[in-house]
């Protein structure tokens, strides 16, 4: 049986990609589609056909109060596209090339919601965030990340 540990997930965002890739500690990336019934007369089981995509992305990254631009500015980079529809860019394994075997996944994500403040007395200081695509999420074998 093969199996991977899932400790190379890379995440990049905006139009000028920000590399968060070393920041991510949980990454899901939830693929799913509305179910539209197509069900007729004298069918003998309902029958149904794809709709709109509706994923999501749940993100949680350890945060970073670097100055905009600088590597590891996540919640200056985060601010910065707050309201805003932007670019991602995610991958299972940041290191290796894409392929057949680690395809990239790309979209656009509505940054709608932040927590910069978020953790308790010596806690490290994070962002849990779930965000929703506001296009489907295209997968590539090929491409760079």
């Amino acid at each position: 049986m093969a199996f991977f540990l899932n400790n190379k997930v890379g995440f990049k965002l905006g139009a000028t990609p920000v590399d968060f890739s070393d920041h991510v500690t949980a990454f899901t990336l939830n693929r799913s589609a509305d179910q539209i019934e197509v069900t007729a007369m004298g069918s003998d089981a309902h029958q149904f056909v794809t709709g709109l995509s509706a994923d999501t992305i749940t993100i949680s990254l350890l945060n970073d109060n670097g100055a905009s631009g600088t590597a590891g500015a996540v919640r200056a980079a985060l601010q910065a596209a707050y309201g805003q529809t932007v670019a991602f860019k995610a991958i299972q394994d940041a290191s290796s090339a894409v392929s057949t075997t680690n395809p990239i996944y790309t979209g656009t994500i509505l940054i709608d919601n932040l927590t910069d403040i978020n953790g308790a007395v010596a806690d490290e200081a994070m962002l849990d965030l779930t965000y929703t695509c506001n296009s489907k999420t295209a997968v590539a074998t090929t491409g760079t990340w």
